[in-house]
């Protein structure tokens, strides 16, 4: 949607396809972008929607003439990828913000996935990766010509991120997210998570973790809703020794991240997760997963703390260590945030998708398909 949004609307007509309405749909429609909602086009593999999708994506793609096909995580980047080639697209696009394959499967299913992204990159016109660590990892493992291969940021940008930068560090600002939140001002202190209920970002290592740590006074925060929703729930109310809320699918998560004192992820695996830019950008101290391109992101010992997946003792010990060394942790926010400040913006994004879409063309009619 972000991309979507950046580009410019006198070479670009834009257009989104989802397979639910949903918050960010409702803001591409509001920046006056065409929002098209394919319900067949479900999140968890599904054999008959997925052959309904393909075939109805096809059947648009043909009937609307689409110039280039630009398509986002893995189920949309398989279905999108093989009805734009059947419909004869001029230029397909695909965008890594991660890989469907992680080293948590079974062997059988890790190389099923690495096979078929292969496949599908031998007709991908352009292969986005968020992050140098993702493009490195797309190369080595052969899903598309080395030249194919280009490295995009996300977008953290506007006056909401001009407005938060360091604001961590202010007491009004902490207090005004903590109340946001409805945790009050917990004595030992608030360590937060932003992402999705689901597998990929590991929710139980994060519940896991602060059990391990076992403070009474400190406050778990989960933002955020997905499939594991209620499942973490229900663990979240039995823990003992430290509280973890969870708050649910936000739309000021730039306003409420001053109100943790740890920014943590447990990620299995991530492209370049917008959400630690935020909290770099807000001035609070990250131990994120070290996986992927969260590698470009934390610097060990400089801009946070990395951990090992999978090892929600490490996770627990790291996030101990900061909320014990609160210098060490202040300078590593501070220089997080001088890194990654002024970095990640809308017009770095649309000059990235400007060239992939318009290798020297005119003007394209695009169809996102996330």
């Amino acid at each position: 949607m972000h991309g979507a949004v950046a580009m410019d609307a006198d070479a670009f007509r834009m257009s989104i396809i989802t397979g639910s309405s949903d918050v960010l749909a409702d803001q591409a429609r509001a920046a006056g972008i065409e929002v098209i909602v394919e319900p067949s086009l479900r999140r968890p593999i599904d054999p008959r929607s997925d052959l309904a999708a393909t075939e109805r994506l096809t059947a648009l793609f043909t009937r609307r003439k689409f110039d280039v096909v630009h398509t986002h995580t893995a189920k949309a980047g398989v279905v999108g990828r093989v009805a734009a080639r059947r419909a004869g697209v001029p230029r397909i696009v695909h965008t890594y913000h991660g890989f469907p394959f992680h080293q948590f499967q079974s062997a059988p299913h890790r190389s099923a996935y690495v096979a078929t992204e292969r496949r599908l990159g031998r007709s991908t016109d352009v292969v986005l990766c968020v992050g140098a660590a993702v493009a490195a990892e797309a190369v080595r493992r052969r899903l598309a010509s080395p030249w194919r291969v280009r490295v995009i940021g996300v977008v953290v940008d506007g006056p909401a991120a001009l407005n938060a930068t360091m604001s961590a560090r202010s007491p009004l600002a902490r207090a005004r997210a903590r109340a946001a939140l409805g945790i009050g001002d917990p004595p030992a202190g608030v360590v937060g998570v932003v992402g999705r209920l689901s597998s990929q970002k590991a929710p139980e290592d994060f519940l896991t973790a602060m059990a391990m740590l076992n403070r009474p006074g400190v406050v778990g925060v989960w933002v955020g809703s997905g499939e594991l929703a209620d499942k973490i729930a229900r663990l979240a109310s039995r823990l003992t020794g430290s509280r973890v809320a969870l708050a649910g699918e936000r739309a000021d998560v730039l306003d409420i991240l001053p109100a943790f004192d740890v920014f943590a992820l447990p990620s299995l695996y991530e492209g370049l997760p917008t959400a630690i830019v935020e909290a770099m950008i807000c001035g609070v101290p990250v131990v994120a997963s070290a996986v992927n391109a969260v590698c470009d992101l934390v610097i060990p010992g400089e801009t946070g703390l990395l951990v090992a997946p999978r090892r929600p003792d490490q996770l627990a010990a790291s996030i101990r260590y900061l909320l014990d060394s609160p210098e060490v942790a202040s300078r590593m926010a501070a220089g997080a945030c001088a890194r990654v400040s002024g970095k990640y913006t809308a017009a770095a994004l649309r000059a990235a998708l400007t060239t992939a879409y318009l290798p020297g063309a005119e003007a394209s009619h695009v169809a996102q398909v996330p």
